[in-house]
């Protein structure tokens, strides 16, 4: 079984997606999804994904504006779909930067197993992924969170949230983008974010990184470099 990741499943046929995201799901995967392409946008900016398999033909955005707003943004890696079984789309995708291709009707066992073949040229086995602001580590393959080397013991809802902070620095997220990425099977009311917020300051500031969680009045939440700010 490939390594657990974050997948965004973008597919407007709902008996598809579901048959889908339950085969990723059983691969151990946190699978988001959705059948619109302007949502699907909202969703990969709020959580940054480690790969999205990507309809073409959508409601909204089309997969190829989305692969080409994805590609601006870096290389997350991208497996398209589509019911197309035409070499010119095909030849699009893949000089867009689409990672891989999948033509409908597909297996779901064979897409899943594209993942975790995807996954593992993204994220080879012997290179670790830290995310840092400041005196803040993200260790991402341990989940695990250290301020000046000491460790963080945070929740599974307080480290999602502060991930999705570090993975957009300076940037101000908005409740429902925090509640998105870290609480995105739940109905929860934007105030549990706030509270899960002040517990993630406490323990922060408890560790010594006092003040990084900037809250914009109106809008949502940030991170601020409190170290760089005092010099």
């Amino acid at each position: 079984m490939s390594t657990p990741a974050r997948l965004l499943v973008v597919e407007d046929e709902p008996d598809i997606r579901d048959v889908l995201v339950a085969y990723l799901r059983r691969d151990g995967h946190h699978v988001e999804h959705t059948g619109d392409g302007s949502h699907a946008w909202d969703l990969f900016e709020a959580s940054r994904p480690d790969l999205v398999v990507l309809d073409v033909l959508l409601p909204g955005l089309d997969g190829f504006e989305l692969l080409r707003r994805i590609r601006r943004h870096g290389g997350t890696p991208v497996i398209m779909v589509t019911a197309r079984d035409e070499d010119v789309d095909k030849i699009v995708g893949l000089r867009m930067g689409a990672d891989d291709y999948v033509v409908k009707p597909f297996n779901p066992a064979e897409v899943a197993a594209r993942v975790a073949v995807v996954l593992r040229r993204a994220r080879p086995a012997d290179r670790s992924r830290h995310l840092t602001f400041g005196a803040l580590t993200v260790d991402l393959d341990a989940t695990r969170v250290t301020v000046r080397g000491a460790e963080v013991p945070l929740t599974a809802t307080e480290y999602r949230l502060l991930t999705c902070l570090v993975e957009n620095p300076g940037r101000t997220l908005s409740r429902a983008q925090l509640r998105t990425a870290a609480l995105p099977d739940s109905a929860a009311l934007d105030r549990v974010v706030d509270a899960h917020l002040t517990n993630l300051r406490r323990k922060l500031a408890d560790a010594g990184a006092t003040g990084l969680i900037d809250t914009v009045r109106g809008f949502g939440y940030r991170l601020v470099d409190t170290d760089r700010s005092r010099r």
